[in-house]
């Protein structure tokens, strides 16, 4: 994922393992994940249940992949677009415009790991805790940089709620995504500049 690819895209270029994870996110979004079996998962890509143990040794761990997986490309993208050199304004708003893209291209990724962080193992748990502390780091940076100001706490607190209001996007889908991508992105841009 660190090398800025979308994360399990389901599409024809996709290994089997990607299209996999892509099939079991719709799932797990749409049922929850106790409400998905093995073999649900191998009937959404053609192949048996208990073929899907090639590719994964758990349910758990394809939750386990995905989430990390997800952690792993805001992170990696979301550090590409703070580090580069510039106004700090553009870069903050490089870095919603990435945030936002992705909650509408994944929705179903948003909703799981919104609903499904608990139903990981203990280490797939702290890994993806790292990485999400380490990706709302950026964030912090980033908005500092363009608040004059806005210390830690509240930028921090101002990133977390910026991510419920981006991350809101699989369950208000009313405009077209193109015009829904612009709203967020004014109304998180306008939630970040009242921090201060």
């Amino acid at each position: 994922m660190s090398h800025g690819s979308a994360p399990l895209s389901g599409g024809e270029k996709a290994s089997r393992r990607e299209q996999i994870l892509a099939a079991a996110a719709e799932l797990f979004a749409q049922h929850g994940f106790h409400g998905v079996g093995i073999d649900d998962i191998g009937a959404a890509v053609g192949i048996s249940g208990p073929a899907l143990y090639r590719h994964f040794r758990s349910k758990d761990a394809m939750l386990g992949e995905m989430l990390t997986s997800i952690s792993e490309y805001l992170f990696d993208g979301g550090k590409r677009h703070s580090d580069r050199s510039g106004d700090p304004d553009e870069i903050l708003a490089g870095l919603v415009r990435f945030h936002v893209d992705f909650a509408l291209q994944r929705p179903a990724l948003i909703t799981v790991q919104e609903r499904n962080l608990a139903n990981l193992t203990d280490a797939d748990r702290k890994q993806v805790r790292a990485l999400q502390r380490r990706y709302v780091e950026v964030w912090v940076r980033a908005l500092r940089a363009a608040v004059p100001n806005l210390d830690e706490p509240h930028a921090r607190s101002a990133a977390h709620a910026v991510f419920g209001l981006i991350n809101s996007t699989p369950h208000n889908r009313h405009l077209p995504d193109d015009e829904l991508a612009d709203l967020l992105c004014r109304l998180a841009l306008g939630a970040l500049y009242a921090a201060k």
